[in-house]
């Protein structure tokens, strides 16, 4: 996944100089800015608006109804950028003023608060110190208002979030003054409590219900979704990657159950010093690949592999991309290791998700032609607008369209040759991308079946076990993200709305299709609302 915060703000009343940190210095339109006031971790951290270094959001109910206010104005010339913008508008209204999800998830407060953006080389280091000094001068404020406005808070949400919100604090420096670091630490341990109290206290379910979870994930894609047609799209989809898994497996291991066989295959990683390693590897080589076979349209920039700031160690991968709007600086490939306080037989069962046959896999999704290659894409985006506003299901879905996409293409093969390990075949990438497809059909499942009712956090949990190779604390981990990511099956569904249009560019544009064009016409409108990438079509 992109790291990048997409939590509402409310306009700021100073100001953060950049200088050499901004790499575009034009002015935003007024209903953009709009925008990106409610939302400045994003505008940070995904389309690298620097402006917003120091800065964060008053997410106080007050706050935030303020600042919704000020959306909206006169419609734009082009008429998709036009509904770009107007989905994004249409989302924050509902997200933060009808359902008021700011209430009861204190991942919106956590990415106001989060520091882990200035540690990426976007800038000098005394910029990006000074950024993070003013940013944490911010902290009591952002923690009281989030205490004012978390009166909502499930047990469970609080429960999965605990650990996020510890980690907010391990990422002070001890460059900061004293004064500054006393006040902010004061004001995380205030919040640290509230969100203690409600993981014992809050209530029991978390479950948005139908309604709420279909308008959820629909209005900031222009769509209309159906959860039951949704569901049963995603029942589909496993069957047929069940399918393909039982395929793959029977070529290396006849005649053995398939997921038990892939657990062996899962079980075989590197060790936590190796970790890292291991990813550059598969870096150098999805890179290659894709800029070979032209499956992206931009194959420039930096990427470097590093373990993420501790506020990010919730998930196990992502990414954290060069915004738009900022010099060309690395991005960074994070891979979180197993935590320090887990048990050895705990810190291999996390391990498993780096698998010499998963890895492969998650580094195609999150480097290229996945996040890294679409990150590349997105600085030359031909509006603020395709810039500027980033749908998660259209970025997710393509990392994950991706991953088989690159199977078809023969990815599998081209590694094999490259790795020159006769261990390794073009089969183990074929059995880690049906994996890892798995993993993420199973979240569109459990987010449907947790946010209707129909199955807990627990439920949730032994449904990753027996569907997916995760085990242990990964799979309680997967199921406890349902409860504050709601929206999390958007791999699987924007995948799965992308090889759609695939097809329909093959049939629309006969012998003219290829894929470097289907993917530059794709990757042209930026990451737009899943109801919008038919206009690729018109390319």
């Amino acid at each position: 996944m992109p790291a990048q915060s997409h939590t509402p703000a409310q306009p700021h009343s100073s100001a953060q100089s950049q200088g050499s940190a901004r790499a575009h210095n034009d002015e935003l339109s007024p209903r953009l800015r709009a925008i990106a006031d409610l939302m400045p971790g994003g505008m940070r951290e995904g389309a690298g608006m620097h402006e917003y270094d120091g800065r964060a959001a008053d997410l106080s109910p007050k706050g935030v109804s303020a600042a919704l206010a000020k959306l909206g104005g006169r419609p734009l010339a082009d008429p998709h950028d036009e509904a770009h913008l107007s989905a994004f508008e249409n989302a924050l209204r509902y997200e933060l003023g009808e359902l008021q999800w700011h209430r009861a998830n204190p991942l919106y407060h956590a990415g106001e608060m989060d520091l882990s953006g200035y540690d990426r080389e976007y800038a000098s280091e005394a910029e990006r110190d000074a950024a993070r000094t003013a940013h944490l001068r911010l902290w009591p404020g952002l923690a009281d208002n989030a205490i004012a406005a978390l009166d909502r808070l499930p047990a469970p949400i609080a429960q999965s979030l605990l650990g996020a919100v510890r980690g907010l604090a391990e990422g002070i420096p001890d460059s900061v003054p004293e004064d500054v670091r006393r006040e902010a630490l004061a004001a995380h341990a205030r919040l640290l409590s509230h969100v203690e109290h409600a993981a014992e206290h809050g209530p029991d379910s978390a479950a948005l219900g139908t309604e709420a979870l279909s308008r959820l994930m629909g209005t900031g894609e222009a769509m209309e979704v159906d959860l039951d047609a949704l569901a049963a799209r995603a029942d589909a989809e496993r069957d047929r990657l069940r399918a393909k898994l039982a395929e793959a497996t029977e070529r290396l291991a006849p005649g053995r159950d398939p997921m038990e066989f892939s657990r062996e295959l899962t079980r075989q990683h590197p060790d936590t010093d190796g970790v890292l390693g291991a990813a550059r590897t598969w870096t150098r080589i999805a890179l290659d690949f894709t800029e070979e076979r032209g499956l992206a349209p931009y194959g420039d920039g930096e990427c470097r592999v590093d373990v993420p700031p501790p506020a990010l160690r919730w998930a196990t991968a992502m990414m954290a991309w060069s915004g738009p709007w900022e010099q060309d600086n690395p991005s960074f490939y994070y891979i979180t290791p197993p935590d320090s306080e887990l048990s050895e037989a705990e810190a291999a069962e996390w391990l498993e998700q780096f698998s010499h046959t998963t890895l492969p896999a998650v580094s195609v999704h999150e480097v290229a032609p996945g996040h890294f290659s679409h990150g590349r894409a997105l600085r030359r985006a031909p509006s603020e607008v395709r810039r500027a506003l980033h749908s998660m299901t259209f970025a997710e879905g393509w990392a994950h369209y991706a991953e088989e996409m690159c199977l078809e293409e023969g990815f599998g093969a081209y590694a094999a040759e490259r790795l020159g390990d006769p261990d390794w075949t073009a089969d183990h990438f074929e059995i880690g991308v049906w994996l890892e497809a798995l993993i993420r059909v199973t979240r569109l499942s459990v987010a449907i079946g947790m946010h209707t009712g129909t199955m807990t956090v627990e439920e949730a949990a032994a449904r990753f076990s027996e569907d997916t190779p995760l085990q242990g604390p990964a799979a309680l981990s997967e199921a406890r993200r349902a409860t504050f990511d709601p929206t999390y099956g958007r791999y699987t569904w924007g995948k799965l709305e992308i090889m759609a249009l695939r097809e329909r560019a093959r049939e629309q544009w006969g012998s003219e299709f290829s894929l470097p064009r289907f993917h530059r016409a794709l990757l042209e409108l930026g990451s737009p609302p899943l109801g919008l990438i038919p206009a690729a079509l018109d390319a």
